[in-house]
């Protein structure tokens, strides 16, 4: 591996089941306006508006999600292998957690065009890798009731619990074990 090859922390290269290659990595400023031209096209709708708190995203909330607090947010983008602010945006994935990283939340979003190629999956083991990392004490978030992207939660430890609002989603849990 060469130093052009490495990729800074958090940033991975991965290789949808179509062969189109991705680049997750950290959100950026720059990325704003990109998540704000293609945020209708997240999916699913019921998390992607919860997460904007409307049906669109306005700049001030992109502005917002694309600089999260480092010490309570994390929030990864799959892009095209280009410059944030040019990369289309594929999905992205968004943890919270309280200011003692007690409790967490997080939503994952996926691009209706990369729908079922395995994006939603690998940001989930992003996300779970991340809360350990933190030390978070449980990470809840819902996710759509897909059998293979449960089948992962599971293997990641997750539980799921039935959603009696929608019974297309799940919802799911993570007890991280504390340090």
């Amino acid at each position: 591996m060469t130093a052009r090859d490495r990729l800074p922390p958090w940033h991975e290269r991965h290789r949808l089941a179509n062969g189109r290659e991705l680049l997750i990595r950290p959100i950026r400023p720059e990325d704003a306006e990109p998540l704000r031209a293609g945020y209708a096209l997240l999916e699913p709708s019921r998390l992607r508006d919860r997460l904007a708190g409307a049906t669109d995203l306005t700049e001030a909330a992109a502005d917002r999600l694309a600089r999260p607090n480092p010490r309570t947010e994390f929030a990864l983008v799959a892009s095209e292998p280009e410059d944030p602010g040019t990369a289309v945006l594929a999905a992205v994935a968004y943890a919270q957690t309280d200011p003692a990283a007690h409790e967490g939340v997080f939503t994952i979003l996926v691009s209706r065009f990369v729908a079922g190629l395995g994006v939603r999956r690998y940001l989930l083991t992003r996300i779970a890798k991340w809360a350990r990392s933190r030390g978070v004490g449980a990470l809840h978030g819902e996710l759509p009731r897909s059998p293979d992207v449960l089948q992962l939660a599971q293997s990641l430890g997750f539980q799921l619990h039935e959603d009696e609002t929608d019974p297309s989603m799940v919802r799911v849990s993570l007890d991280v074990p504390r340090r």
